[in-house]
């Protein structure tokens, strides 16, 4: 099958990466910390200012995340609209007449404790 929705593959340092085309987040936070502190160290250097090299971090810091978040539900939709074609899921469509597994289940004899699971 081809057409995986996850594609992992283990590069030679034996960390498992996600595929090419996804956002891997742990990366993601380190390149973007990494970018910040250069940041911060280059408006530091030009303005001659903690607090302005601060507040402008910090508002980089936001933009980014913003940016981060758009990305994350764009693709969210991206892969919503696959799912809808592939399966032909639609809004209008009300549940089914079938009955659903939850109705043939046997009734609990007694409310649920934290020693049942």
């Amino acid at each position: 099958m081809q057409n995986k929705l996850y594609k992992m593959h283990a590069p030679l340092s034996g960390h498992v990466m996600a595929e090419e085309n996804s956002m891997y987040a742990p990366r993601f936070f380190v390149s973007m910390m990494c970018a910040l502190l250069v940041f911060a160290i280059a408006t530091y250097i030009i303005h001659g200012s903690f607090y302005t090299a601060f507040l402008q971090t910090v508002l980089c810091l936001v933009i980014i995340q913003v940016g981060y978040f758009i990305g994350v539900l764009l693709m969210v939709a991206k892969e919503q609209k696959r799912m809808q074609q592939k399966y032909g899921f639609s809004k209008e469509a009300g549940p089914s007449a079938e009955k659903s597994g939850a109705e043939n289940l046997p009734p609990i004899a007694h409310s649920p404790k934290l020693s049942d699971f």
